[in-house]
């Protein structure tokens, strides 16, 4: 499941009878891992035929839930899919340690751990209603959490650089450490100035999230292979913010090293740059989203032209 390729089925695939199946195959995987733990939560322990009957069942619905997954075909979007393979392996993962669990326990008693682990297998074949029906929705889903992650940075970044503040702070309030007035712990008026277009920077990658997203909730469509491979576009340079978001906040923390600033935030500026030319000729973004992508380019530019500048001196 983790590493196999899909099969390009002979018969035309119907989305709805997919999703149909993988939700009857999850649902018939708890059921299965609700009876073996209840099966070995107890003396007396079942008899080597009720065993081999146990297995027999809970083998044919891991791999009708490997099955069913494989029928889902590329071309319905490597977003989606990823997706739903990430949840077909919890859950069969989820099944191999519950088994595990088993084996190892004492037979007397349901253990704690065997209690936990099948509620894990539970909870993994639950996820399956949450699951984003087509690869518009999966995109939308994947934009939703690189944003999340991004403001995270975005707002701790600002707080740091609340003016007087130590970003040390919280990790060197020891007395014994001694004075810290050196440029190991402190920012400079120099580094204050090169991080406030460092912010700008951040603060653009956001908005690059944020109205992606919208576009994607407004004018996405997976109706056609052209339109779900332009989502998986945007999806997957999308993906590569938040690394970078993160990269050029670590450096921006003292002591600052401007050339090491100014690599991260040109990385991060071609990111962005590829991000707003993709959407730009894609299907999401029609001439009523191109204010904001252009305005976007613009800042982009802007930020990164005056770190090039407060770090001429260096280079």
């Amino acid at each position: 499941v983790a590493e196999g390729e899909p099969g390009e089925g002979r018969e035309p695939f119907e989305l709805p009878r997919f999703w149909d199946a993988l939700g009857q195959t999850f649902q018939v995987t708890s059921q299965e891992a609700t009876k073996l733990s209840l099966a070995f939560s107890r003396p007396p322990l079942p008899s080597a035929e009720d065993c081999r009957k146990l297995c027999e069942d809970v083998q044919n619905a891991i791999l009708a839930v490997a099955t069913v997954y494989y029928w889902l075909p590329k071309g319905q979007g490597t977003t989606l899919r990823k997706m739903v393979r990430d949840a077909t392996t919890e859950v069969v993962e989820g099944m191999i340690q519950l088994t595990d669990t088993i084996l190892s326990a004492p037979a007397e008693s349901l253990s704690q751990e065997q209690l936990i682990s099948t509620g894990g297998v539970w909870d993994a074949c639950e996820q399956v209603s949450n699951l984003p029906r087509d690869n518009q929705a999966a995109v939308v889903s994947a934009l939703t959490a690189c944003l999340g992650v991004v403001k995270d940075a975005v707002e701790e970044m600002e707080h740091a650089l609340v003016e007087g503040q130590d970003p040390y702070g919280d990790i060197m309030e020891d007395e014994e450490l001694g004075f810290r007035g050196n440029r190991d712990t402190y920012w400079s008026e120099a580094d204050r100035q090169l991080l406030s277009s460092c912010m700008g920077l951040m603060k653009a990658s956001k908005a690059c999230l944020k109205k992606g997203l919208g576009a994607v909730k407004t004018h996405g469509k997976a109706d056609s292979p052209e339109h779900i491979a332009q989502l998986d576009d945007i999806a997957d340079i999308a993906n590569e913010i938040s690394p970078s978001v993160d990269e050029l906040a670590l450096s921006m923390y003292p002591p600052v090293n401007p050339l090491a600033v100014r690599l991260n935030a040109a990385k991060l500026a071609s990111v962005l740059k590829k991000v707003l030319e993709i959407a730009k000729t894609s299907h999401v973004c029609p001439p009523s989203e191109e204010g904001w992508v252009q305005f976007l380019n613009g800042a982009v530019d802007h930020n990164m032209n005056k770190i090039k500048n407060f770090t001429q001196g260096q280079l």
